[in-house]
């Protein structure tokens, strides 16, 4: 919802990521990540955006709020956002952790059939000689 918001003024307003990235004085992948989502500005940056673009914050947080509300209530909301994001990124980490557990997995059970089938192989050749030998003496 923020990221929507910053995102439409900012085409409205006609400027680029790094137009709007040069006047809050931070760099152009910031402005990318809000966009997106990925992270949140602080409640005094929300504020700068929010002169900005001539708008209120609660507007730019996408929520109707009255008009006495506070820096308070903006933060609040700001620690919302990035409870979930954190949730986010947990649960991406658990699915990376799992994946790679399951490779790993695979990847020892694979060394383990390639260990075990050498010597099986071996030892066949080893009987298969001795067989015949057997065989070569009876007769």
């Amino acid at each position: 919802m923020l990221g929507e918001n910053i995102k439409n003024l900012r085409k409205e307003k006609g400027i680029s990521q790094q137009d709007l990235a040069v006047q809050l004085n931070v760099v152009r992948q910031t402005i990318s990540k809000w966009e997106q989502g990925l992270s949140v500005p602080d409640a005094e940056m929300l504020l700068r955006i929010a002169d900005f673009f001539g708008v209120s914050s609660a507007k730019l947080l996408g929520e109707t709020m009255t008009p006495s509300s506070q820096a308070s209530d903006i933060a609040e909301s700001l620690a919302k956002i990035n409870i979930q994001l954190a949730e986010r990124n947990r649960r991406s980490r658990r699915i990376w952790k799992t994946i790679g557990l399951v490779l790993l997995g695979l990847l020892i059970l694979s060394l383990l059939l390639i260990i075990l089938s050498l010597p099986a192989s071996q030892s066949f050749t080893v009987e298969s000689t001795s067989i015949e030998e057997i065989g070569s003496r009876l007769r």
